[in-house]
């Protein structure tokens, strides 16, 4: 039975809040903040409860159960974290206090900067952008810097490999360059020879996701950056992926010039709709004076905001995201330098569980040890059967699909990370339902084409819902 919404049980006299009489003189409201064409519902308070309750019992999210988006690191986030932003001391601050009033505010940004650049290598960090495609844009505007103050402006194209994550080409664009695409070789490296071929005196960089998209260290960076920085070029390594680095590698000490953090990824703070993100850039000797500011700086035994020598300004106002610096500063220091590195360890190892398991269940583009992610290919696993009709069926099973149809390099790609966060059991359960629905797709393919049959909505017109979208309740 559909519950019924609150439109549907209004009723004239019903009330959901009893409110004292007033005790203050009443006044007017604007007469351009009332409308006269707005029917709220009359409704009872547990009517209203009700409702709300049971729209967030439609909602998934990873405190409901196993979220294998690739390339998103939807992982569990303690819930000390947030005890931890919630603080007074951090929850009841303004950008605005003095600084000799936010002392502890201020320690543990230096701190954090300081625990984010040991871990990547960097000599310098900003916690300025919002996101990860903020730091993107914000290291390619520093690249940009760099070769203008050397009166470089030949310098109008950046190369992104095809196994990059999306937001790179968006992000060198939006800075006024031309994007080439590399293509990637038989093991999902950068094609050195076609590298080789577009690197010249025009090249403001390359944009590396390292481990890619395909979920796949690049076998060969140090030999990629060399390449790059032959040519006058700088590397730009999209720090999205770090779940599967901490502790391991440095990517400075790969020949990375500059970097973005995801904190609302690697770093467990909330994902998508439970943001804001948090996206800190860090920067090698060579772009270190560009970074955006302010930065916090430590002089004596006092912190202070100051400005890079040749910043490249705000890219935000004030300091961040701030209550997301808190929760990634929360998890590093619960987890401590060998904790980091079990957490990239047990990332690594679930997701080549996960490989080895479905391996010649579902094709395998690249057949190599993955990083924290592993991709295959719903093409031919049974006739007329699609990724979408695979993932659809995944929903009766109780787990939320995988990324699909990413990276566009692989044909009907599907792209599983499981993250450091989920048991073997569970992981277990979604590999026999992954096994389950391949031999479902050979024996009752209607079962995948007419999937989900489960849920509170079945599969939607996508397409239909774009182009005539429904944004709020009609009455019949």
């Amino acid at each position: 039975m559909t519950e019924p919404l609150v439109f549907e049980l209004s009723s004239p006299g019903r009330v959901g809040v009893n409110l004292p009489e007033c005790d203050v003189p009443e006044a007017e409201l604007p007469k351009e903040l009332l409308r006269d064409d707005l029917p709220l519902p009359e409704v009872s308070e547990v009517d209203l409860v009700r409702h709300y309750i049971h729209l967030s019992q439609l909602n998934w999210g990873v405190d409901v159960g196993f979220y294998p988006l690739g390339s998103c690191t939807m992982k569990y986030n303690p819930k000390v974290n947030e005890e931890a932003a919630k603080l007074p001391g951090f929850s009841r601050i303004h950008p605005y206090q003095d600084e000799e009033t936010v002392q502890g505010a201020l320690q543990l940004m230096y701190e954090l900067q300081e625990f984010l650049k040991e871990i990547s290598g960097f000599v310098g960090v900003s916690l300025q952008p919002a996101a990860g495609a903020h730091g993107e844009f914000a290291g390619i505007l520093m690249m940009r810097a760099y070769h203008e103050e050397r009166g470089d402006l030949k310098r109008t194209k950046v190369l992104i490999p095809d196994s990059a994550h999306g937001t790179n080409p968006a992000s060198s664009a939006m800075s006024g360059y031309q994007v080439v695409e590399i293509k990637s070789d038989e093991r999902g490296n950068v094609d050195l020879e076609e590298l080789k071929a577009h690197c010249d005196e025009t090249v403001v960089g390359l944009m590396l996701t390292n481990p890619s998209t395909l979920g796949l260290f690049e076998e060969h960076v140090l030999e990629v950056a060399e390449i790059i920085h032959d040519c006058g070029g700088l590397m730009f390594c999209d720090g999205a992926n770090m779940n599967s680095l901490l502790g391991i590698a440095k990517p400075c000490e790969m020949g990375c010039d500059v970097m973005m953090f995801n904190l609302h990824k690697t770093f467990s703070t909330p994902h998508g709709g439970g943001g804001p993100g948090g996206g800190p850039v860090g920067a090698s000797e060579r772009l270190v004076k560009y970074l955006p500011g302010p930065i916090v700086v430590k002089e004596g035994d006092k912190y202070h905001l100051r400005m890079p020598e040749k910043s490249i300004g705000r890219v935000k106002s004030f300091y961040g995201n701030f209550a997301v610096c808190v929760k990634a500063y929360t998890y590093i220091r619960m987890l401590g330098a060998e904790g980091l590195r079990q957490v990239s360890e047990d990332a690594v190892l679930a997701a080549n569980y996960i490989l080895a398991k479905l391996k010649g269940v579902y094709p395998l583009p690249y057949d190599r040890i993955c990083k924290h992610e592993c991709v295959f290919s719903g093409r031919g696993i049974a006739e007329d059967i699609h990724t979408m009709d695979i993932v659809k069926r995944l929903m009766d099973y109780g787990f939320h699909p995988p990324t699909v149809y990413f990276p566009l390099i692989v044909p009907e790609a599907i792209m599983i990370e499981p993250t450091e966060t989920e048991s073997k059991e569970r992981l277990d359960a979604f590999i026999e339902a992954m096994v389950q629905i391949a031999k479902e797709a050979k024996e009752q393919p209607d079962l995948l084409h007419e999937a989900p049959h489960t849920t509170p909505v079945r599969r939607l017109d996508e397409v239909r819902a774009a182009r005539h979208p429904v944004l709020r309740w009609m009455p019949k």
